[in-house]
């Protein structure tokens, strides 16, 4: 068998394009593998073109694998993915090594050009390469919001709305072979169902996929904080395997950055809809992710978004610096005014702030007893999460081993100390 070697580079949202293609490889006769180390005829890298790091490295990677090439280690480079989507022209002037280009949508023609033969394979069938008791489930494609930062719709084009029915025949087979947590992406779940169904489905669908025996954990990621469907409160808070966790990028409180961003939401509307949703949903953990050094932003805007995080004192925080996207408003009608050393000082500042603040929160799990999802054994604990902590990007919960326990089971877990990031704890027999 031919052995092809996919690698993913940038968000879940890839990895799921990914695992698509694994399961087509696999169908079409292939000895599909997904980032390994074995070497393998054919490489087909999923990449990224989102910000300048992630751009780098997806060419990076992609000189790493020409240079194999070169070396007869690979007989066949492909590219895939979102900065082929981009610059397929580019790639194709400048890296002539790479024997086929695909863009971000086209993938299924990788495939079967590579086999010669249509592919059989059902659309919502993949090859899941995160471990087998989870995975990202994603609901829509693009985005129409046109924030003046993001070069995502560039890529991505308008928002496209997967229909509830085949997203839940996907949950069903997933199910069977043994995930049972589910972590809903999107560029933005907020627009869901408004293409298709004319409406915000995002509730109904929930609703529906909560009911599919199996699932455990149904998780929320990246809402728009602008027409947010407040509904989906209610089934957060009435279904007990909708975890009371959301992931809602904000980016910025100050109305004057609000403004210059595209943001559709005002510093008010946004503290308004926070306070709803802790109402609403006692003891929701919310992600959020925040920008400094938005061409413009003053002092001023950064000291509010320092005062703003010191009040809301989110359970989860990200937050990067303005990276100039050619194509985007922002490069077209801005200048990146902003110097680099401070954009850096205030994305420390920030960080380290959440960072005590994440300390605070985190001690305040001592004593309690939380569900425990185990995603893997370790030399001294057992490694876990509970309901408020995604796969890679939140903390873990290190388990003593007391006992023995099996991976993908959930179980309760007395927690004993904490780390800013990390719990620590104990099976309570």
């Amino acid at each position: 068998m031919t052995a092809v070697n996919v690698i993913t580079l940038g968000c879940s949202k890839n990895l799921v394009d990914s695992e698509r293609v694994l399961r087509m490889l696999s169908d079409a006769g292939f000895d599909a593998r997904h980032e390994s180390e074995a070497q393998s005829d054919i490489v087909v890298i999923n990449t990224c073109g989102f910000i300048g790091d992630a751009k780098e490295e997806s060419i990076n990677t992609i000189l790493n694998y020409v240079q194999a090439k070169n070396q007869g280690l690979v007989r066949e480079i492909y590219v895939m993915g979102c900065l082929s989507e981009r610059y397929r022209d580019d790639l194709e002037k400048e890296i002539p090594e790479l024997d086929g280009i695909y863009g971000k949508f086209d993938w299924i023609s990788l495939v079967e050009n590579l086999s010669r033969r249509h592919t059989s394979t059902l659309p919502i069938d993949r090859t899941v390469t995160t471990p087998s008791h989870h995975a990202y489930l994603k609901i829509s494609e693009g985005c129409n919001r046109r924030c003046a930062f993001c070069a995502i719709p560039i890529i991505t084009g308008h928002y496209k709305s997967r229909p509830i029915e085949e997203i839940e025949q996907e949950v069903k087979m997933l199910v069977t072979r043994g995930v049972k947590e589910f972590n809903i992406i999107a560029q933005d779940l907020s627009g869901y169902g408004l293409d298709i169904y004319q409406s915000q489905m995002l509730p109904t669908l929930v609703e529906c996929l909560s009911d599919i025996p199996g699932v455990r954990w149904l998780r929320l990621h990246y809402a728009y904080p602008a027409q947010f469907p407040s509904d989906i409160l209610r089934i957060m808070r009435e279904r007990k395997n909708v975890c009371t966790y959301l992931d809602i990028a904000l980016q910025h409180i100050s109305d004057n950055m609000l403004s210059a961003m595209h943001r559709h939401i005002s510093a008010d509307e946004t503290r308004a809809l926070l306070a709803k949703m802790r109402k609403e949903v006692p003891g929701i953990h919310i992600r959020t992710t925040l920008m400094v050094g938005f061409p413009g932003e003053t002092e001023e805007d950064f000291n509010e978004l320092m005062n703003f995080v010191r009040e809301q004192r989110f359970e989860r925080m990200g937050a990067f610096s303005y990276c100039e996207e050619e194509g985007t408003y922002a490069a077209d009608h801005y200048e990146d005014d902003v110097p680099p050393e401070i954009k850096q000082r205030r994305l420390d500042a920030l960080m380290k702030l959440q960072e005590e603040i994440s300390s605070e929160l985190q001690n305040e799990k001592v004593g309690k007893i939380l569900e425990v999802i185990i995603d893997r054994e370790e030399e001294d604990y057992y490694i876990g999460r509970t309901q408020w902590d995604s796969p890679e990007v939140d903390p873990e919960v290190l388990v003593k081993k007391t006992r023995s326990l099996s991976i993908g089971e959930i179980y309760s877990v007395r927690i004993t100390e904490t780390l800013p990031f990390e719990l620590f704890g104990e099976v309570v027999e």
